[in-house]
Protein backbone atom coordinates (compact mmCIF):
# COMPACT_ATOMS: atom_id res chain seq x y z
CA UNK A 1 0.00 0.00 0.00
CA UNK A 2 1.51 3.77 -0.94
CA UNK A 3 0.85 6.49 1.79
CA UNK A 4 0.43 10.22 0.76
CA UNK A 5 1.54 13.48 2.82
CA UNK A 6 1.52 16.97 2.14
CA UNK A 7 3.32 19.70 4.41
CA UNK A 8 1.65 22.70 4.97
CA UNK A 9 5.01 24.99 3.80
CA UNK A 10 4.56 23.88 0.81
CA UNK A 11 6.25 20.72 -0.07
CA UNK A 12 4.93 18.31 -2.89
CA UNK A 13 2.86 15.32 -1.94
CA UNK A 14 5.15 12.68 -2.21
CA UNK A 15 4.53 8.55 -2.05
CA UNK A 16 6.05 6.20 -0.28
CA UNK A 17 5.86 2.26 0.59
CA UNK A 18 4.25 1.41 3.73
CA UNK A 19 6.76 -0.89 5.57
CA UNK A 20 5.24 -1.18 8.75
CA UNK A 21 6.34 0.93 11.37
CA UNK A 22 9.38 0.60 12.98
CA UNK A 23 7.98 0.74 17.23
CA UNK A 24 10.33 0.49 20.30
CA UNK A 25 8.79 -2.50 21.93
CA UNK A 26 5.53 -2.73 23.37
CA UNK A 27 4.12 1.17 23.09
CA UNK A 28 3.44 1.77 26.85
CA UNK A 29 5.04 -0.64 28.27
CA UNK A 30 8.68 -1.42 30.44
CA UNK A 31 9.48 -4.55 31.77
CA UNK A 32 10.05 -5.29 35.49
CA UNK A 33 13.29 -7.04 36.47
CA UNK A 34 11.90 -10.84 36.42
CA UNK A 35 11.09 -9.91 32.65
CA UNK A 36 7.27 -9.43 33.87
CA UNK A 37 5.31 -6.46 31.12
CA UNK A 38 3.80 -3.75 32.83
CA UNK A 39 1.77 -1.11 31.14
CA UNK A 40 2.46 2.51 31.59
CA UNK A 41 1.17 6.47 30.98
CA UNK A 42 1.33 6.69 27.00
CA UNK A 43 2.38 10.57 27.53
CA UNK A 44 5.09 9.55 29.98
CA UNK A 45 6.62 6.84 27.47
CA UNK A 46 6.55 9.00 24.39
CA UNK A 47 8.29 11.58 26.61
CA UNK A 48 11.01 9.49 27.85
CA UNK A 49 11.81 8.17 24.84
CA UNK A 50 12.23 11.73 23.37
CA UNK A 51 13.93 12.69 26.32
CA UNK A 52 16.63 9.40 26.26
CA UNK A 53 17.13 9.83 22.37
CA UNK A 54 17.68 13.65 22.60
CA UNK A 55 19.99 13.60 25.58
CA UNK A 56 21.75 10.68 23.63
CA UNK A 57 22.36 13.28 20.90
CA UNK A 58 20.25 11.49 18.65
CA UNK A 59 18.18 13.67 16.38
CA UNK A 60 14.36 13.38 17.15
CA UNK A 61 10.73 15.07 16.33
CA UNK A 62 7.65 14.87 18.26
CA UNK A 63 4.24 14.33 16.28
CA UNK A 64 0.85 15.56 18.14
CA UNK A 65 -2.06 15.12 16.46
CA UNK A 66 -3.83 18.83 16.46
CA UNK A 67 -6.90 18.72 14.43
CA UNK A 68 -9.41 15.91 12.72
CA UNK A 69 -12.00 15.91 10.22
CA UNK A 70 -14.28 13.27 10.20
CA UNK A 71 -13.37 10.17 11.86
CA UNK A 72 -9.86 9.54 12.34
CA UNK A 73 -7.42 6.51 14.39
CA UNK A 74 -6.58 8.64 16.72
CA UNK A 75 -7.91 11.61 19.15
CA UNK A 76 -6.49 15.16 19.04
CA UNK A 77 -3.95 15.69 21.67
CA UNK A 78 -2.21 11.67 20.59
CA UNK A 79 1.14 12.23 20.71
CA UNK A 80 4.23 10.09 18.96
CA UNK A 81 8.07 10.38 19.18
CA UNK A 82 9.91 9.12 16.02
CA UNK A 83 14.47 9.01 16.41
CA UNK A 84 16.48 9.45 13.67
CA UNK A 85 16.70 5.64 13.27
CA UNK A 86 13.61 5.33 12.75
CA UNK A 87 12.56 3.86 16.16
CA UNK A 88 8.94 4.99 16.44
CA UNK A 89 7.08 5.47 20.49
CA UNK A 90 3.35 6.26 20.43
CA UNK A 91 1.25 6.59 17.75
CA UNK A 92 -0.76 8.74 15.42
CA UNK A 93 -2.50 6.63 13.14
CA UNK A 94 -3.11 2.71 12.90
CA UNK A 95 0.48 2.75 11.42
CA UNK A 96 1.07 3.99 7.87
CA UNK A 97 1.25 7.87 8.86
CA UNK A 98 3.89 6.38 11.04
CA UNK A 99 5.81 4.75 8.09
CA UNK A 100 5.36 7.58 5.66
CA UNK A 101 7.24 9.54 8.75
CA UNK A 102 9.62 7.43 9.13
CA UNK A 103 10.34 6.97 5.54
CA UNK A 104 10.14 10.56 4.95
CA UNK A 105 12.47 12.10 7.80
CA UNK A 106 14.54 8.95 8.88
CA UNK A 107 17.35 6.67 7.41
CA UNK A 108 15.79 3.52 8.59
CA UNK A 109 15.04 1.96 5.26
CA UNK A 110 18.30 1.15 3.98
CA UNK A 111 18.67 2.55 0.01
CA UNK A 112 15.08 4.27 0.27
CA UNK A 113 15.37 7.31 -1.20
CA UNK A 114 15.18 10.15 1.17
CA UNK A 115 13.60 13.47 0.08
CA UNK A 116 15.12 15.08 3.09
CA UNK A 117 16.81 14.89 6.10
CA UNK A 118 15.35 15.57 9.57
CA UNK A 119 14.81 19.55 9.67
CA UNK A 120 15.51 21.64 12.13
CA UNK A 121 13.68 25.06 13.76
CA UNK A 122 10.22 25.97 13.57
CA UNK A 123 7.74 23.29 14.09
CA UNK A 124 5.24 22.52 11.07
CA UNK A 125 2.15 21.56 10.46
CA UNK A 126 1.57 18.02 8.18
CA UNK A 127 -2.14 17.07 7.06
CA UNK A 128 -2.74 13.97 5.58
CA UNK A 129 -5.98 12.46 4.06
CA UNK A 130 -7.04 15.74 2.31
CA UNK A 131 -9.42 13.79 -0.27
CA UNK A 132 -11.19 10.56 0.07
CA UNK A 133 -8.84 8.38 -1.89
CA UNK A 134 -5.44 9.67 0.22
CA UNK A 135 -7.58 8.46 3.41
CA UNK A 136 -7.72 5.37 2.12
CA UNK A 137 -4.34 4.99 1.24
CA UNK A 138 -3.36 6.36 4.67
CA UNK A 139 -5.84 3.59 6.29
CA UNK A 140 -8.56 6.18 7.48
CA UNK A 141 -11.63 6.20 7.52
CA UNK A 142 -13.59 7.57 4.21
CA UNK A 143 -13.68 11.21 4.71
CA UNK A 144 -11.24 11.31 7.43
CA UNK A 145 -8.44 14.07 7.79
CA UNK A 146 -5.82 14.00 10.27
CA UNK A 147 -3.35 17.13 10.90
CA UNK A 148 -0.17 17.09 12.81
CA UNK A 149 2.60 19.24 14.27
CA UNK A 150 5.82 18.00 14.26
CA UNK A 151 8.55 19.51 16.88
CA UNK A 152 12.15 19.07 15.38
CA UNK A 153 14.58 18.37 17.96
CA UNK A 154 13.10 19.42 21.29
CA UNK A 155 15.01 20.45 24.14
CA UNK A 156 15.97 17.59 26.68
CA UNK A 157 15.82 19.85 29.46
CA UNK A 158 12.69 20.85 29.01
CA UNK A 159 11.54 16.91 28.19
CA UNK A 160 13.33 16.80 31.71
CA UNK A 161 11.05 18.88 33.63
CA UNK A 162 7.77 18.00 32.30
CA UNK A 163 8.59 14.47 32.97
CA UNK A 164 9.27 15.00 36.58
CA UNK A 165 6.46 16.88 37.35
CA UNK A 166 4.42 14.36 36.21
CA UNK A 167 5.88 11.92 37.64
CA UNK A 168 5.11 14.43 40.89
CA UNK A 169 1.68 14.05 40.26
CA UNK A 170 1.18 17.72 38.60
CA UNK A 171 -0.90 18.44 35.91
CA UNK A 172 0.56 20.81 33.17
CA UNK A 173 0.27 22.75 30.05
CA UNK A 174 2.78 22.34 27.60
CA UNK A 175 3.12 25.45 25.25
CA UNK A 176 4.70 25.58 22.02
CA UNK A 177 5.56 28.43 20.39
CA UNK A 178 5.29 28.35 16.00
CA UNK A 179 7.49 30.96 15.43
CA UNK A 180 10.91 28.89 17.26
CA UNK A 181 9.89 25.75 18.87
CA UNK A 182 10.84 27.27 22.31
CA UNK A 183 8.85 25.41 25.15
CA UNK A 184 7.36 27.15 28.59
CA UNK A 185 5.59 24.58 31.02
CA UNK A 186 2.51 26.49 33.16
CA UNK A 187 0.92 24.31 36.21
CA UNK A 188 -2.86 22.94 34.97
CA UNK A 189 -5.48 23.59 37.32
CA UNK A 190 -7.65 21.10 35.24
CA UNK A 191 -7.57 19.08 32.54
CA UNK A 192 -8.18 20.99 29.10
CA UNK A 193 -8.39 19.99 25.22
CA UNK A 194 -5.25 20.37 23.09
CA UNK A 195 -5.91 24.52 21.92
CA UNK A 196 -4.04 25.67 18.74
CA UNK A 197 -4.25 29.11 17.53
CA UNK A 198 -1.34 31.17 15.43
CA UNK A 199 1.03 31.43 17.42
CA UNK A 200 1.26 28.84 20.04
CA UNK A 201 -0.24 24.73 20.74
CA UNK A 202 -1.37 24.27 24.49
CA UNK A 203 -1.33 20.36 25.33
CA UNK A 204 -2.07 19.22 28.98
CA UNK A 205 0.12 16.68 30.12
CA UNK A 206 -1.49 14.41 32.94
CA UNK A 207 -0.05 12.16 35.49
CA UNK A 208 -1.33 8.83 35.41
CA UNK A 209 -4.22 7.56 36.50
CA UNK A 210 -4.56 6.06 39.80
CA UNK A 211 -7.01 3.04 40.88
CA UNK A 212 -7.23 2.26 44.86
CA UNK A 213 -8.49 -1.66 45.50
CA UNK A 214 -9.84 -2.42 48.29
CA UNK A 215 -9.65 -6.04 48.71
CA UNK A 216 -6.59 -8.95 47.39
CA UNK A 217 -8.42 -11.22 46.48
CA UNK A 218 -8.82 -13.15 42.73
CA UNK A 219 -11.35 -10.22 41.39
CA UNK A 220 -8.64 -7.37 42.54
CA UNK A 221 -6.05 -9.57 40.37
CA UNK A 222 -8.11 -10.01 37.60
CA UNK A 223 -9.34 -5.88 37.97
CA UNK A 224 -5.63 -4.99 38.46
CA UNK A 225 -4.18 -6.96 35.37
CA UNK A 226 -6.55 -4.68 33.24
CA UNK A 227 -5.99 -1.39 34.76
CA UNK A 228 -2.12 -1.70 34.28
CA UNK A 229 -3.25 -2.30 30.76
CA UNK A 230 -5.62 0.60 30.39
CA UNK A 231 -2.62 3.22 31.92
CA UNK A 232 -3.34 2.90 35.67
CA UNK A 233 -1.55 2.99 38.01
CA UNK A 234 -2.36 0.42 40.89
CA UNK A 235 -2.60 0.34 44.53
CA UNK A 236 -4.41 -2.69 46.97
CA UNK A 237 -4.84 -2.43 49.92
CA UNK A 238 -5.97 -5.45 52.20
CA UNK A 239 -5.10 -5.84 56.10
CA UNK A 240 -5.33 -9.70 55.80
CA UNK A 241 -2.37 -11.22 55.07
CA UNK A 242 -4.23 -14.84 53.89
CA UNK A 243 -5.41 -12.60 50.46
CA UNK A 244 -2.24 -10.17 51.04
CA UNK A 245 0.32 -13.13 50.91
CA UNK A 246 -0.76 -14.74 47.77
CA UNK A 247 -1.01 -11.67 45.73
CA UNK A 248 0.68 -12.64 42.11
CA UNK A 249 0.21 -9.68 39.80
CA UNK A 250 3.59 -7.43 39.06
CA UNK A 251 3.70 -3.97 38.85
CA UNK A 252 0.82 -3.05 41.80
CA UNK A 253 1.75 -1.31 45.07
CA UNK A 254 0.39 -3.39 47.54
CA UNK A 255 0.02 -2.26 51.46
CA UNK A 256 -1.85 -3.40 54.83
CA UNK A 257 -2.95 -0.88 56.72
CA UNK A 258 -6.63 -0.05 57.57
CA UNK A 259 -8.45 0.99 54.53
CA UNK A 260 -9.98 3.88 55.75
CA UNK A 261 -6.27 5.00 56.98
CA UNK A 262 -4.86 4.01 52.87
CA UNK A 263 -7.81 6.38 51.50
CA UNK A 264 -6.70 9.50 52.86
CA UNK A 265 -2.85 8.92 52.00
CA UNK A 266 -3.91 8.35 48.69
CA UNK A 267 -4.89 11.69 48.41
CA UNK A 268 -7.68 10.34 45.13
CA UNK A 269 -7.85 13.71 42.71
CA UNK A 270 -10.03 13.49 39.61
CA UNK A 271 -7.59 11.18 38.02
CA UNK A 272 -8.32 8.66 40.81
CA UNK A 273 -11.01 5.94 41.25
CA UNK A 274 -11.35 3.78 44.44
CA UNK A 275 -13.35 0.51 44.55
CA UNK A 276 -13.74 -1.96 47.55
CA UNK A 277 -14.05 -5.23 46.54
CA UNK A 278 -13.65 -7.13 49.91
CA UNK A 279 -17.56 -7.65 50.87
CA UNK A 280 -16.44 -6.76 54.49
CA UNK A 281 -18.39 -3.84 55.78
CA UNK A 282 -15.83 -3.73 58.50
CA UNK A 283 -12.80 -3.22 55.79
CA UNK A 284 -15.37 -1.32 52.85
CA UNK A 285 -17.56 1.28 54.33
CA UNK A 286 -15.11 3.34 56.37
CA UNK A 287 -13.10 3.92 53.31
CA UNK A 288 -15.96 4.23 51.27
CA UNK A 289 -17.28 6.93 53.20
CA UNK A 290 -13.46 8.54 53.32
CA UNK A 291 -13.36 8.39 49.34
CA UNK A 292 -16.86 10.18 48.88
CA UNK A 293 -15.38 12.94 50.22
CA UNK A 294 -12.24 13.43 47.74
CA UNK A 295 -12.23 14.43 43.74
CA UNK A 296 -12.40 10.81 42.58
CA UNK A 297 -13.93 10.30 39.44
CA UNK A 298 -15.53 6.94 40.13
CA UNK A 299 -15.87 5.84 43.92
CA UNK A 300 -17.94 2.05 44.15
CA UNK A 301 -18.52 -1.19 45.52
CA UNK A 302 -18.73 -4.95 44.56
CA UNK A 303 -22.25 -6.72 46.01
CA UNK A 304 -25.31 -7.72 45.15
CA UNK A 305 -29.10 -5.81 44.48
CA UNK A 306 -29.59 -6.54 48.72
CA UNK A 307 -25.67 -5.80 49.54
CA UNK A 308 -25.41 -2.42 47.57
CA UNK A 309 -29.20 -1.68 49.64
CA UNK A 310 -28.01 -2.39 52.63
CA UNK A 311 -24.62 -0.18 52.54
CA UNK A 312 -26.58 2.41 51.93
CA UNK A 313 -28.65 1.31 54.89
CA UNK A 314 -25.93 1.54 57.37
CA UNK A 315 -24.00 4.75 56.13
CA UNK A 316 -27.85 6.41 56.72
CA UNK A 317 -28.41 5.12 60.28
CA UNK A 318 -24.89 4.84 61.28
CA UNK A 319 -22.83 7.06 59.66
CA UNK A 320 -25.36 10.11 59.22
CA UNK A 321 -25.55 10.08 55.60
CA UNK A 322 -28.23 10.60 53.36
CA UNK A 323 -29.54 9.81 49.86
CA UNK A 324 -27.74 13.00 48.60
CA UNK A 325 -24.43 12.52 50.15
CA UNK A 326 -24.51 8.73 48.86
CA UNK A 327 -25.54 9.53 45.33
CA UNK A 328 -21.66 9.26 43.89
CA UNK A 329 -21.50 5.81 45.15
CA UNK A 330 -21.46 3.15 42.48
CA UNK A 331 -23.13 -0.41 43.71
CA UNK A 332 -23.96 -3.03 42.37
CA UNK A 333 -20.80 -2.06 39.76
CA UNK A 334 -19.94 -2.97 36.84
CA UNK A 335 -22.10 -2.56 33.21
CA UNK A 336 -24.32 -5.49 32.55
CA UNK A 337 -23.20 -8.21 30.68
CA UNK A 338 -24.59 -11.11 32.61
CA UNK A 339 -20.94 -11.86 34.05
CA UNK A 340 -20.56 -15.09 36.73
CA UNK A 341 -16.94 -15.76 36.99
CA UNK A 342 -13.95 -12.99 38.34
CA UNK A 343 -12.43 -12.17 35.03
CA UNK A 344 -15.90 -11.49 33.36
CA UNK A 345 -16.77 -9.55 36.45
CA UNK A 346 -13.12 -7.50 36.33
CA UNK A 347 -14.27 -6.75 32.57
CA UNK A 348 -17.70 -5.34 33.48
CA UNK A 349 -15.87 -2.86 36.23
CA UNK A 350 -13.16 -1.69 33.78
CA UNK A 351 -15.78 -1.00 31.14
CA UNK A 352 -17.77 1.32 33.94
CA UNK A 353 -14.55 2.95 34.92
CA UNK A 354 -13.11 3.20 31.61
CA UNK A 355 -16.69 4.69 30.51
CA UNK A 356 -16.89 7.20 33.28
CA UNK A 357 -13.27 8.46 33.17
CA UNK A 358 -14.04 8.85 29.28
CA UNK A 359 -16.93 11.26 29.65
CA UNK A 360 -19.54 8.14 28.33
CA UNK A 361 -22.80 8.46 29.70
CA UNK A 362 -24.24 4.74 29.31
CA UNK A 363 -27.63 3.70 28.36
CA UNK A 364 -29.84 2.87 32.08
CA UNK A 365 -30.57 -0.94 30.80
CA UNK A 366 -26.56 -1.55 30.98
CA UNK A 367 -26.93 -0.45 34.74
CA UNK A 368 -26.57 -3.81 37.17
CA UNK A 369 -29.41 -2.88 38.53
CA UNK A 370 -31.72 -1.94 36.22
CA UNK A 371 -31.37 -4.60 34.15
CA UNK A 372 -31.77 -7.27 36.38
CA UNK A 373 -34.98 -5.83 37.60
CA UNK A 374 -36.27 -5.70 33.75
CA UNK A 375 -34.94 -8.64 32.87
CA UNK A 376 -36.88 -10.27 36.33
CA UNK A 377 -33.54 -11.52 37.47
CA UNK A 378 -34.12 -12.78 41.40
CA UNK A 379 -32.50 -11.18 43.93
CA UNK A 380 -29.42 -12.81 45.52
CA UNK A 381 -29.57 -12.79 49.57
CA UNK A 382 -27.24 -10.71 51.44
CA UNK A 383 -24.36 -13.42 51.46
CA UNK A 384 -24.36 -14.42 48.03
CA UNK A 385 -21.58 -13.82 45.67
CA UNK A 386 -22.43 -11.45 43.70
CA UNK A 387 -22.17 -11.18 39.72
CA UNK A 388 -23.07 -8.37 37.21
Amino acid sequence: MNCRFRLKNGHNTHEAPSYGFHAVGLMGSHYLSNGILVMENLDLVVLRALHDWRRAGKRALLATVVRTWGSSPRPVGSTMALCEDGAVVGSVSGGCIEDDLIYRFTKAYSGAPQNEDMPQGAPRFLKYGIKADEAHRFGLPCGGTLELLLEFDPEPDALAALIADLQSGRLMHRRVSLADGQVTLLPAGQPEALVVTDTELVNTFGPEYRMLLIGAGQLAEYLATMALFNGFAVTVCDPREEYRGSWSVPGVTVVSEMPDDVVLAFKADRRSCIIALTHDPKLDDLALLEALETEAFYVGAIGSRSNNQARHQRMIEHFDQTPESLKRLRGPIGIYIGSKTPPEIAVSIMAEVLAVKNGVTLPRDMEVAFAKDNAGVAGSGAEAVCSV
